[in-house]
């Protein structure tokens, strides 16, 4: 396995490396979790969900727990991978962009807005994972214990440090948001804003762990059967087809 990269998170704060991991770099294009679009005659392909981990942070770089804390910003190099992850989407048909109101993925979402010419849409639900009194400790002092993940597993899912949320929690968080935009794509109604009045895909600028869950939830991975798959900055994940039908998981 190659050495860890400084602006990457498994456990939310401790580094990982994409070695071995089923999701994709933005620099090296986007993996594809699922099945490729249908497209029938006279019908557009069914509309893909994209999700898209910030770029690399402050706090990514200093090796800090990021979590709710909105002090970290994107550094040069983070929005250099922004600009990189925005440029592939200049030639995709998007109806919408929604992104967490933390400063790090907003930074991320407006190399996105700049490049499609469409409004960003905030919502908290899609924040990172709330680590409580662990936010702003240094990850190398965090152990697996602490957050219920290690080595790519999640071996409890209700563990929780103090005034934070656990994995369940988070899961239960972005599902709400998962199902009005699956429900809204597939009955054509703004469950969401912005998401009729034209055709394409929608884009979701997150974090590491929601991008984990709402990948697992969006596939009907209930909460307990994920893995903790490592999620570098900058990270694209394509969902083929989202929405048609909803396809949640058991939160």
């Amino acid at each position: 396995m190659p050495p860890s990269s400084p602006g990457s998170e498994t456990a939310l704060c401790a580094p990982d490396t994409m070695a071995g991991s089923a999701i994709g770099r933005a620099a090296g294009g986007y993996w594809e979790t699922g099945s490729s679009p249908e497209t029938t005659a006279g019908h557009l392909p069914a509309p893909a969900l994209w999700l898209v981990r910030h770029g690399e942070s402050t706090w990514n770089t200093a090796g800090l727990c990021q979590g709710h804390n909105d002090e970290p910003e994107l550094t040069e190099r983070g929005l250099r991978q922004a600009a990189e992850a925005a440029a592939q989407f200049g030639y995709r048909p998007v109806r919408a962009i929604y992104a967490s109101d933390l400063r790090r993925a907003q930074q991320t979402a407006a190399a996105f807005s700049a490049v499609l010419g469409l409004p960003v849409h905030t919502d908290p639900r899609l924040r990172e994972r709330r680590l409580g009194v662990l936010e702003g400790t240094p990850h190398k002092t965090v152990t697996p214990a602490d957050l219920g993940h290690g080595d790519g597993r999640l071996f409890d899912a209700d563990i929780k440090p103090e005034a934070g949320e656990s994995v369940r929690d988070l899961y239960t968080r972005v599902a709400t948001f998962c199902d009005e935009l699956a429900t809204g794509i597939a009955n054509s109604r703004d469950t969401l804003p912005g998401l009729t009045g034209r055709d394409g895909d929608v884009l979701v600028i997150a974090h590491g762990g929601s991008v984990r869950v709402l990948e697992a939830y969006a596939h009907g991975i209930p909460v307990d059967q994920m893995t903790w798959r490592a999620v570098d900055n900058a990270t694209i994940v394509r969902i083929p087809e989202f929405g048609l039908p909803s396809r949640g998981g058991n939160r």
